[in-house]
């Protein structure tokens, strides 16, 4: 199935538009139900691991393929990937979590918290320099660093505001982002056992999550 998913893909790459879409719509339902039966494995998998997202249901993890074009300067209708943010909460959480993208030549999981709000951004970055040490020793654990090289995301010029200059894995609190991926080859999904090795990409996460989600706790007790 994900060999056809990625087919489909690479052709509306190709063919972006409306007229082509709804030609195709029946066979874009059916691949669709069958990525949302594969992240639905995939969440069963982590929560029994990470308990918070148990009972999660996969639809309410995928984002649409239909692009909203009203503000961009792209007016292309359509995504060209399927994805899904897996958290308590589903696709829209502010929570660290699991997420699964599916596009041709540009497949990844990832993990982690992307663009947070201001308030939550700013918390995370005091836990952070007030936990450094136990920070750094997450994302330099071998085993998390043997799928997750780096944090990712953009990043300031200059240390922020109330942080020395000098603090030591101060370029940690230059990040706008606390996330990080993994990319995969289109071919990976033709292993019979990737849903394992997906699974254990995930597992390598849950101490980086759980560390993030102490504060978003934090900060959602405030608000």
């Amino acid at each position: 199935m994900i060999s056809q998913a990625l087919q489909f893909l690479r052709e509306l790459q190709e063919n972006n538009n409306r007229i082509w879409f709804q030609e195709n719509k029946e066979r874009y339902d059916g691949l669709r139900n069958e990525y949302i039966r594969y992240v639905q494995v995939l969440i069963d998998r982590i929560s029994l691991f990470d308990p918070e997202i148990a009972g999660l249901e996969a639809k309410d993890c995928l984002f649409r393929i239909y692009r909203d074009i009203r503000f961009s300067p792209n007016k292309l209708p359509y995504k060209n990937y399927f994805g899904a943010y897996m958290a308590q909460g589903g696709r829209k959480s502010v929570r660290g979590g699991y997420y699964f993208h599916l596009e041709p030549d540009g497949c990844f999981f990832s993990g982690g918290i992307y663009c947070p709000e201001p308030a939550l951004l700013k918390m995370l970055r005091r836990d952070i320099y007030d936990q450094m040490d136990e920070f750094v020793g997450i994302i330099g654990n071998p085993a998390f660093k043997s799928v997750y090289k780096e944090l990712e995301g953009d990043t300031l010029k200059r240390m922020p505001a109330g942080y020395p200059a000098d603090t030591p894995h101060g370029e940690i609190l230059l990040h706008k982002d606390f996330c990080v991926s993994t990319p995969v080859p289109d071919h990976f999904f033709d292993q019979p056992d990737w849903i394992d090795i997906a699974e254990d990409y995930f597992r390598k996460l849950l101490p980086f999550n759980q560390f993030l989600n102490y504060t978003v706790d934090e900060y959602q007790g405030r608000v």
